[in-house]
């Protein structure tokens, strides 16, 4: 699933170690999910937009093969 993950992060100046921190994953996951080689689970995710202030689905992009 492609993400927005790292922009959103940058635009709010954090590092992964500190959005890790602020969601309670570990930086390692961070890394993965801006990767794209991990996709959180639902509460991560939910914590992850309510932090940026935005949807799921901006944050998160859906495709259908």
């Amino acid at each position: 699933m492609k993400n927005r993950v790292r922009e959103f992060r940058k635009n709010q100046k954090l590092t992964q170690e500190e959005l890790a921190e602020l969601i309670g994953i570990s930086r390692q996951a961070i890394n993965a999910i801006e990767k794209e080689k991990f996709d959180p689970s639902l509460p991560t995710a939910f914590k992850m937009a309510k932090l940026y202030k935005t949807s799921i689905e901006t944050l998160f992009l859906y495709y259908e093969k």
